[in-house]
């Protein structure tokens, strides 16, 4: 009977064999025929043209970045944050609304506006919330209550002196938003 290693042996050196004949025979052919030289180098360059346009890709928008930096440097930088008109400033206050509604704890979120957001765009904000009787300030994503921070007051007072909110109980359940 044979052995295992025997059969392991014969089957490495073969496997070994392949390969050392594969290498003279490839070797062989890249020297010998021009067709299969073109070959290798067309393959070659498709097999990189992927990588080129990466890194040219790449370079391209680390231009435009420093060109843009380059811009804003020369413009320079206003000391205030610039003030927009009334119609812009009703669009931003949209846009944050429309991100209360989605966002999963509005209280929190009404937190973060209070600390950056202008003071004209929180009043807009703040009569938008009070026009929603849907919109649940102190609940999170699973609608659980959740108790939030009673910050100071500074658009509540023109909307209780509304006459359609003075009646309702919106006025009273606005959030608390501070002066800014």
């Amino acid at each position: 009977m044979v052995q295992t290693s025997t059969v392991v042996t014969a089957s490495v050196a073969t496997v070994i064999t392949g390969a050392l004949a594969y290498a003279a025979y490839f070797d062989y052919k890249r020297r010998a025929e021009p067709e299969f030289r073109r070959n290798l180098r067309r393959n070659e360059r498709q097999r990189l043209a992927p990588r080129r346009r990466t890194r040219r890709q790449s370079q391209l928008q680390r231009q435009k970045t420093r060109e843009a930096v380059a811009n804003a440097i020369e413009e320079g930088f206003p000391a205030t944050p610039p003030r927009g008109k009334s119609n812009t400033l009703f669009e931003a206050a949209l846009a944050f609304y429309k991100a209360l509604k989605v966002y999963p704890s509005p209280g929190d979120l009404i937190g973060i506006y209070d600390q950056t957001v202008s003071k004209q765009v929180l009043d807009i904000l703040a009569e938008l919330i009070a026009a929603d009787p849907t919109l649940k300030i102190g609940t999170n994503a699973e609608g659980e209550s959740v108790p939030v921070m009673p910050l100071p007051s500074a658009s509540t007072k023109s909307l209780r002196g509304d006459a359609e909110l003075r009646s309702s109980s919106l006025a009273t359940d606005l959030p608390r938003i501070s002066k800014r």
